[in-house]
């Protein structure tokens, strides 16, 4: 490969659910926008410094195969205020899935968190000082 980033950056994280039009309004409500994109059975919202994607999609829609049940790999969102996000979630009807988890031992470079939203989908949240570091690289 000529290019050393085989991986640039997420273009969109995909969350199924069978009730879309419900997962769509919880998420607007959540994110406090709409989505930028809207078709029947698929919405996208652009999120966070570098607009990268969430897309909720019609369960119909989902690989063959897929889990019903939340599996698989966690995509960790960064947030300023870890537990204030976490306890909005929760508040919004998310379950806890992962309590705050402090990855450094003690240094605070790693926190996370997951929850369950309300359609099953595994949402992860995050303190990440790599991430700071790298927006005040990039002047944003």
């Amino acid at each position: 490969m000529k290019n050393k980033h085989v991986l640039r950056g997420l273009a969109t994280i995909s969350f199924y659910a069978e009730d879309h039009e419900a997962a769509k309004k919880w998420y607007s409500v959540f994110l406090g926008v709409e989505p930028y994109f809207n078709v029947p059975g698929y919405a996208e919202f652009r999120l966070g410094d570098y607009q990268h994607e969430l897309g909720i999609i019609d369960s119909k829609y989902a690989p063959s195969g897929a889990s019903e049940k939340p599996a698989g790999a966690i995509a960790y969102w960064h947030v300023d205020h870890l537990q204030e996000t976490l306890d909005r979630l929760i508040n919004l009807g998310a379950t806890l899935y992962q309590p705050i988890t402090d990855h450094s031992q003690g240094a605070g470079r790693f926190v996370t968190a997951s929850v369950t939203d309300p359609f099953g989908n595994i949402l992860g949240i995050m303190t990440n000082k790599h991430y700071l570091e790298i927006l005040e690289k990039t002047n944003r």
